[in-house]
């Protein structure tokens, strides 16, 4: 299977923005089991952010986009030498690819990024995409990475995305606040009343949601691709999706 797998900033690091050191430390171990196992895995991968203002020691996340931009630069070091040494020890080589909303937009340069992308796995590296939040602006601005990884999902013909985030999946309603509210294990398609259902992340550090969620399902639906969201707290449901249990909300229909 060729699968992408998202990874939340609260996924990687804890409240503070520094590193969640064991967690990503099992992430890599599992991510590199799958990839030893035959899978083709591309990684969409927040936190850099996250991770320049845990470095930079600022209070808290940045509202302005030039810190925001400076946190970034700081970030991305500190997130690709955690990965280059992480992945290193099982063996497997990654690389690091940067893209802005130009790179998707237009045709010609979104072909030379999937060719990329492909020539990467062909070549059995690991890629790791992020949005380029150091020079990104409005204008050319991706949003958020739930949408870049189904792109990235769409671009290469991916089987599976994966998103790990700070939520278990899809509920009925939300299960901070209704004891009543019950996670959706499987949508095989999206309608009104599944758009109605869509709230606001609860976490601090991330940008998504789950509207971003659901346009991602949509995305990867309309290409054929299936999509599954579950908790990034426990890296192992990684193993659990691939051998075919209820993990999380799975979207569409996964051929495994």
């Amino acid at each position: 299977m060729r699968i992408v797998i998202k990874l939340g900033t609260s996924t990687l690091t804890h409240a503070t923005g520094h590193l969640n050191i064991r967690r990503v430390e099992l992430l890599a171990k599992v991510i590199s089991d799958i990839k030893n196992a035959g899978h083709q895995v591309i990684l969409v991968s927040s936190g850099a952010i996250g991770m320049g203002v845990g470095k930079l020691g600022l209070r808290c996340r940045p509202a302005d986009i030039p810190t925001k931009q400076a946190a970034a630069a700081v970030g991305q070091c500190e997130l690709m030498y955690v990965y280059d040494k992480l992945f290193g020890d099982y063996h497997h080589t990654v690389a690091q690819l940067l893209i802005t909303g130009d790179d998707v937009k237009n045709e010609q340069r979104h072909q030379n990024f999937s060719n990329t992308l492909n020539r990467l796995l062909e070549l059995g590296a690991l890629p790791i995409l992020n949005e380029n939040d150091t020079v990104a602006t409005d204008e050319i601005v991706i949003g958020d990475n739930d949408t870049l990884a189904a792109i990235v999902a769409e671009s290469v013909g991916a089987d599976l995305l994966i998103l790990l985030s700070d939520i278990n999946g899809l509920y009925t309603a939300d299960p901070h606040r209704d004891p009543q509210a019950r996670l959706l294990t499987h949508i095989p398609a999206l309608t009104e009343e599944i758009y109605a259902l869509a709230g606001v992340s609860a976490s601090s550090q991330g940008t998504g949601g789950m509207v971003t969620k659901l346009q991602a399902a949509k995305i990867c639906m309309d290409c054929g691709c299936a999509m599954v969201i579950t908790n990034g707290n426990k890296p192992e449901n990684l193993y659990d999706i691939l051998d075919g249990k209820p993990v999380g909300t799975l979207f569409g229909e996964v051929t495994l």
